[in-house]
């Protein structure tokens, strides 16, 4: 039985990638690029389904070294404490806008954005297998898998709901504040991937193939398991990429910008803030919820229903900051669905290796592990790149201006900016809920 300071600390990793990192890169980089940096809407769909690509190679490759790597840290801790520096220092270079012309700032936000997708593949994916070797138990994995999301939705509420203040603390232009930002979460992201390096423990050696064979990656594509399960990755990360990329939009335009209540500021990252700390209790509940449905496959299914439901709902809410609180109430029971769910996805992950193991005889975990990191980059590369190239055709131009390198928003046609943005916080999701509940209805595995 591991001790609970272990499952702090593992839980820590993805409250540095998950919490920290991936939030941000989510829900700011967005409007950042387009509003901040000075990126054309066009760029910023490109620059975001290009660096997914890039993962779609990088992902699987860094899986099968992970297996492969053999040290006094064991297999998979080395990434996590050597990778740590380069993924906060990265990290906080991409929040920082030079004083360049378009060409290149162009050349700068794609050059940082495909070394964050590296940086963060390098560490993301060996800490994603390490739940394959910490413990054999599926029970205890379950506890992991909980702890892991309960530090990211509890480090993601922090992240997202102290930004606004920070900002006003930081002062000074809006480059100004997101560049201190990023070094300060930078910092902070890089202490607690150390940490987790340092304080995790292998206790199982996995079964090494004897050598690199590309066959491992035809085996994957004959694991029925797997198709499954790296479907249902891809749509968890499809509807959490149209809401957190979409809300600094819901905000902006149809809400008028940030919302005033006393001294509390709700601006698109505290907005969504309140649906983390629902998704933190949620995964928490998520192996009581497990074991009282009976399996991972109908938990999941149930959790994906829920999302889809209450995403329905949101559409039909007055667009007015007058419903603030009714528009985050709906968010928040919609994130009680990604909060049971999201857990469960690195379980079944566990699942889906053990199963590849048996049936082939070696270890794949790092590989296997590595697609369901990829094929969730891929579902948020996609969605965010759509809600750009959507809002761009929905009447939405950024542009720079030459001389003073200002960037300039401008709407073409409001009512349809309007009801673009809407539909995709809500209904655009939704679709994407029920497949996934289908999906899941239809896993092979009944753990």
């Amino acid at each position: 039985m591991a001790p609970l300071k272990e499952k702090i600390a593992y839980a820590l990793g993805d409250a540095a990638s998950g919490g920290i990192v991936w939030k941000i890169m989510s829900i700011a980089f967005p409007l950042f690029f387009t509003n901040v940096f000075g990126l054309t809407f066009a760029d910023a769909a490109a620059l975001m389904l290009i660096a997914r690509m890039f993962d779609v190679v990088t992902d699987p490759l860094m899986g099968s070294i992970a297996d492969r790597t053999q040290s006094r840290w064991g297999t998979y801790r080395p990434w996590l404490i050597f990778g740590s520096i380069p993924f906060g220092l990265i990290f906080a270079m991409l929040l920082f806008t030079p004083d360049l012309g378009p060409a290149g700032k162009r050349i700068w936000a794609y050059s940082f954005y495909l070394l964050m997708m590296a940086c963060y593949t390098m560490v993301n994916v060996p800490y994603g297998s390490l739940l394959g070797v910490m413990t054999t138990d599926d029970n205890e994995k379950n506890q992991f898998s909980a702890f892991r999301m309960v530090g990211a939705y509890a480090m993601g509420f922090v992240t997202l709901y102290s930004f606004p203040y920070l900002h006003k603390m930081v002062g000074g232009t809006e480059q100004h504040q997101y560049a201190v930002l990023g070094a300060g979460f930078g910092i902070l992201a890089a202490l607690m991937t150390l940490t987790c390096g340092l304080l995790t423990k292998e206790r199982h050696e996995p079964i090494r193939a004897e050598k690199f064979s590309f066959k491992q990656f035809g085996d994957l594509f004959r694991n029925k398991p797997w198709i499954y399960m790296t479907s249902i990755a891809f749509c968890s990360n499809f509807f959490n990429g149209f809401r957190y990329a979409a809300i600094g939009y819901l905000m902006a335009y149809c809400l008028g910008g940030d919302v005033t209540i006393g001294r509390l500021i709700i601006s698109y990252t505290s907005f969504m803030a309140f649906s983390e700390v629902t998704c933190m209790i949620f995964g928490a509940v998520s192996p009581a919820f497990t074991r009282w449905v009976g399996s991972k496959r109908i938990a999941f299914l149930w959790a994906s229903i829920i999302c889809g439901v209450f995403s329905v709902a949101f559409f039909f809410i007055p667009m007015s900051p007058a419903y603030i609180w009714v528009l985050i109430g709906i968010s928040c029971l919609a994130s009680v669905g990604a909060g049971l769910y999201s857990p469960l996805i690195w379980s079944m992950y566990a699942d889906v290796a053990d199963y590849a193991t048996e049936k082939n005889g070696t270890s794949s975990t790092g590989l296997i592990f590595s697609s369901g990191t990829m094929a969730q980059k891929f579902g948020g590369a996609i969605s965010g790149s759509l809600i750009a190239l959507l809002l761009g055709w929905a009447g939405l131009v950024s542009t720079t201006n030459m001389e003073t390198g200002e960037t300039i928003v401008t709407i073409t046609d409001e009512p349809s900016v309007k009801l673009m943005v809407w539909l995709l916080f809500s209904i655009f999701p939704a679709v994407i809920a029920f497949i996934m509940a289908l999906l899941a209805y239809k896993f092979p595995l009944k753990k």
